[in-house]
């Protein structure tokens, strides 16, 4: 029963691209070239027991719904998050005690442990450690420069235009979209948004959802902490040749010490670990470190930092939380160097110049981001994000990016490439496989649970879909539905 439930967790939830859904002799071969490329050194699994970690998930995930999404408790149990919290896990805890005088929500465990979730305002909920009542930061308020949303006028405020869309566009096949996008309403839309030269064209939100709430995003915080490693580049501080000043590496004799900041963000660290999406992934064998990374409630930059080298870098590429928590570690190390204060750093730097207000990025009890996607904003904001790269990383004309950076992001990976898999960037993914109905050309951000972020130049288009995670593989077919009939909505870039 529990392998079934496994199985089911990561090919029907996660949603993500499992190579399950590949033929079989493809899987084969991917297996059969990253045994050739293997290095000799050995796999220890993550410590603790698996259901101690899906009950740190559910606290997390539960605190977050309530005091960030503003979620009904019920509503949140029973439809998001299952990523790190598999549904049919929620059954053998304790029903969630939502604590709103604390701020926190405690889960209870059959033998008497309790994982407890608690609301530190700017850094979001994290899972405290077990017999832990604190967590080993002093928590920043981190707080916006920018004028109230209602005052300023779109992208950099939430006021739109009153004149109709520019004759350009087919109004009646955008309000179709838009529909499409929330049918059946088994698909749990949550909200979509879309922009035509950075104008919102189309936008809807489902109930008691608005164009302010933060919702879960997952995976497409890896995009953004991408971002924020664009803009230290941008500054200086590192190069994306250069190998990863990662302070575990720094041995003599470490091959880790070859490893580049670009290998990093191609997810081809060669790292070994264990992933869901790794093409020989055995769902009864130990607690996946990809959800480790998420759940262990440990200084996260540092467990992946001493993880064993499988393959030499940039040889094999594989959907790896390793990659992303490294790109974060940096991150913190680059703006620290530099005598800057962390926590408040992707506000200053990225969101107040863009008008990202509603982004919360959650962190480890170490105060680390875990931007591999514990992060949740609106719609509205990840679409802001997705037109940061539609005009090559420039914004009011301020070069917030390294000029070419949204090429290298939206660039199939080497490594990915040498395995016949044209659908990775750097920390973007690709539609090289012609997965939805837009150019081949388009690369988009993505979160488990049917969330994306879409960039498609050759028709000047950014397109967000956020939803609850129960719907998500009728939500994606939905946005497929939507991004076809936008295709014929609006014109194509001269």
């Amino acid at each position: 029963m529990k392998r079934a439930f496994l199985i089911f967790f990561v090919l029907a939830l996660a949603r993500t691209p499992t190579l399950s859904q590949e033929p079989t002799s493809t899987t084969q071969a991917l297996v059969a070239r990253a045994k050739a490329l293997e290095l000799n050194t050995s796999y220890v699994p993550p410590p603790g027991d698996p259901q101690v970690h899906h009950a740190s998930g559910f606290a997390k995930i539960m605190c977050s719904a309530v005091f960030i999404t503003g979620l009904d408790p019920d509503f949140a149990a029973e439809n998001v998050g299952y990523f790190t919290a598999p549904y049919a896990e929620r059954a053998k805890v304790g029903k969630p005690v939502i604590d709103r005088a604390n701020r926190a929500v405690h889960i209870a465990l059959p033998g008497g442990i309790t994982r407890t979730a608690k609301f530190l305002g700017s850094q979001g909920c994290v899972t405290l450690p077990v017999d832990k009542t604190m967590v080993n930061f002093m928590p920043v308020a981190v707080k916006s420069q920018l004028p109230d949303a209602s005052t300023e006028q779109w992208p950099m405020g939430d006021t739109l235009p009153n004149d109709p869309l520019p004759a350009e566009i087919d109004a009646a096949k955008v309000k179709h979209a838009v529909e499409a996008a929330f049918e059946p309403a088994s698909g749990m839309t949550a909200a979509f948004v879309a922009t035509w030269k950075g104008r919102i064209i189309g936008e809807r939100y489902g109930d008691g959802i608005t164009a302010r709430t933060p919702l879960e995003s997952w995976s497409m915080g890896k995009s953004l902490a991408a971002t924020l490693l664009g803009i230290l580049i941008k500054r200086g501080v590192y190069e994306l040749g250069q190998p990863a000043p990662i302070p575990e590496w720094q041995d003599a004799g470490d091959p880790r010490a070859k490893i580049r900041i670009a290998d990093i963000l191609h997810m081809s660290s060669g790292l070994r670990i264990r992933a869901p999406l790794d093409p020989d992934y055995d769902p009864s064998g130990p607690y996946p470190d990809h959800l480790y990374l998420y759940t262990g409630s440990v200084n996260s930059f540092h467990y992946a930092a001493t993880r064993p080298q499988q393959w030499p870098p940039n040889t094999v590429g594989r959907y790896r939380n390793t990659d992303p928590v490294l790109i974060s570690y940096l991150i913190r190390l680059g703006v620290e160097k530099r005598g800057e204060e962390y926590l408040s750093f992707p506000q200053r730097a990225l969101f107040d110049k863009i008008g990202i207000r509603t982004m919360v990025m959650e962190t480890d009890p170490y105060g680390n981001f875990l931007g591999q996607g514990y992060e949740l904003a609106s719609a509205r904001d990840w679409t802001r994000l997705g037109n940061l790269y539609l005009q090559d990383g420039v914004w009011d004309g301020e070069r917030i990016l390294p000029r070419g950076y949204a090429k290298f992001v939206g660039t199939l990976a080497p490594a990915w490439q040498a395995d016949n898999r044209p659908i990775y960037g750097a920390f973007f993914w690709l539609n090289g496989d012609t997965r939805f109905a837009v150019p081949k050309e388009a690369y988009y951000m993505w979160g488990a649970g049917g969330n994306f972020t879409l960039i498609i130049p050759s028709h000047d288009l950014v397109v967000t879909r956020l939803g609850h995670f129960k719907g998500a593989a009728a939500g994606e077919k939905s946005l497929n539905d939507a991004l076809a009939l936008l295709m014929e909505a609006v014109p194509k870039r001269n």
